[in-house]
């Protein structure tokens, strides 16, 4: 039997349509209904639904009034604050293409989207990266746009385009993804597939505003659901977490599994009555680290899998939990095949693990690279370019990456792009970066670099900074009297992870 999930198209998404109107559906049926909770040690910062839309509607038309046009991209350079998500929802509402961005890129990476995008309009926080540009407003501007009379939703074909996310490439350098309104129609898979999602729930998630992860699975799903969304405000340890989940009850936890790593670095035991289960993405979460969580709690953590291409596809949930390490199964709906070079290998077989075209939470395109976006197809299938086996009974083995890309947090970085930042270093005169496994579950970006001589660690993890966003930041570097190349001289990335033990840190 070959290794393809296919039990069904799911249903069309209807038209026409806006993607934040479907977000905000709810919000005529339950006004004053706690949609979003900002926790903090001193409290918590409360918006009803009627907030949440009157805001979003106001900032609609605070965007056209300054002129914008259907279409017109603006660009988020905001922390991590619930403008964000207000923000992002005004502008699909206006019909705008919203681009979130991580407040963590340096000037010069928000350079080069800046270049690339033309953006209309730069919403900026102070304190938030960000080039002097003619097109930035401070984001001081919003909150007056909160009251101003609520825009129409603007409506339209749900293939047309809706937003742009980053994501860092092969090809060395981020690439803008180009998502239809209807991505948000697709997640009503992941919320039986994944989530287990109801209006009743509380959804803790852990991360910032501004990361897709937490825009979609802590904000938006639940909003589209009429749950309540819990966010950790900034500066929160994990090791509070425990009792915000306790406190504010929350019914879901959602995190990167670094985030759990750290938590149980501080508790033994947890008790959280109010639990039903957790949700993991962002990065592989190991057997040892979802056993140890499982074990403190009584509950469990159910997995996904997915990209910035798509968002997740494939996952554990509570109606079918994930069996012998697996990472779950398709969700219902998703035609999912693991491919070989002349198309799907038989079950139990390794191949790429591909989404076929059709999917409504597919991407459009990368956008201005139509190259790119040809090379990710083989057929009717899109290729992730992960390595997987699908078992018999549909559960889904995470082999790895086929590609070089690291993963730092839960963001996928290009070990291109790192070097590229680290060779224009005076002492450096070859660099070649790869993520390595430290101690059991840690894995963090090394830096490999030849030169005349070793560099004190303390200058390069400077200079990184002054060039790289932290989380692409390499946290060891290593001095090599050389590199490991092949015969025709390219560099044999992954080579460089069995030199660590052997090699003189600078």
């Amino acid at each position: 039997m070959d290794s393809v999930f296919d039990q069904g198209p799911p249903a069309p998404c209807p038209a026409p349509f806006n993607m934040a109107a479907h977000v905000l559906s709810c919000a005529k049926n339950q006004p004053d209904k706690i949609a979003l909770s900002v926790l903090g040690r001193d409290g918590a910062e409360n918006w009803s639904y009627a907030q949440i839309e009157a805001a979003v509607r106001g900032i609609a038309t605070g965007f056209l009034t300054l002129g914008l046009m259907p279409g017109d991209i603006v660009l988020l350079r905001l922390g991590n604050t619930p403008e964000f998500p207000l923000a992002y929802l005004g502008a699909i509402t206006a019909g705008l293409l919203p681009v979130p961005s991580s407040s963590q890129l340096t000037e010069a990476e928000v350079a080069r989207i800046i270049a690339d995008l033309n953006p209309a309009l730069i919403l900026h926080q102070p304190g938030v990266p960000c080039p002097g540009h003619p097109a930035r407003l401070d984001a001081s501007a919003l909150e007056p746009m909160h009251r101003l009379s609520p825009a129409d939703f603007a409506m339209g074909d749900p293939d047309r385009p809706g937003y742009i996310v980053y994501t860092s490439g092969t090809s060395g350098q981020p690439r803008a993804v180009l998502h239809a309104h209807r991505a948000i129609w697709a997640r009503q898979m992941m919320m039986r597939g994944w989530y287990g999602l109801t209006a009743e729930d509380r959804l803790l998630h852990a991360g910032a505003f501004n990361w897709t992860y937490t825009l979609g699975t802590g904000v938006m799903d639940p909003w589209t659901m009429g749950a309540t969304a819990l966010i950790t405000a900034p500066g929160t340890a994990p090791a509070d977490i425990p009792a915000l989940l306790r406190q504010h009850e929350a019914t879901i936890f959602a995190a990167a599994p670094g985030v759990y790593r750290q938590i149980l670095k501080q508790h033994d035991t947890l008790d959280l009555p109010a639990l039903r289960h957790a949700l993991s993405a962002g990065e592989k979460l190991s057997p040892t680290l979802k056993t140890a969580w499982e074990d403190a709690t009584g509950k469990p953590v159910y997995e996904a899998y997915g990209m910035s291409e798509i968002s997740t596809f494939i996952s554990a949930s509570p109606d079918h939990p994930a069996r012998d390490n697996a990472l779950g199964q398709p969700q219902q709906g998703r035609r999912i095949a693991i491919l070989g070079d002349h198309g799907p290998v038989p079950r139990g077989e390794q191949g790429v693990i591909a989404v076929h075209r059709g999917d409504p939470g597919l991407m459009l395109e990368y956008l201005g690279a139509p190259e790119d976006t040809a090379a990710r197809f083989q057929g009717d299938w899109f290729l992730t370019g992960d390595q997987g086996i699908m078992a018999a009974d549909d559960q889904v083995h995470y082999l790895g990456r086929a590609d070089d890309m690291m993963n730092a947090g839960g963001y996928r970085v290009s070990p291109i792009e790192v070097e590229q930042a680290l060779t224009t270093h005076p002492g450096i005169t070859a660099v070649g970066c790869a993520e390595v496994e430290v101690k059991q579950d840690a894995r963090v970006i090394a830096a490999f670099y030849t030169g005349p001589a070793p560099i004190p660690e303390a200058d390069l993890a400077a200079f990184a900074a002054t060039r790289l966003a932290r989380y692409k930041q390499p946290r060891m570097y290593i001095y090599l009297p050389e590199l490991p190349t092949g015969p025709n001289g390219k560099l044999l990335r992954r080579s460089l992870k069995s030199l660590v033990p052997d090699a003189t840190h600078g």
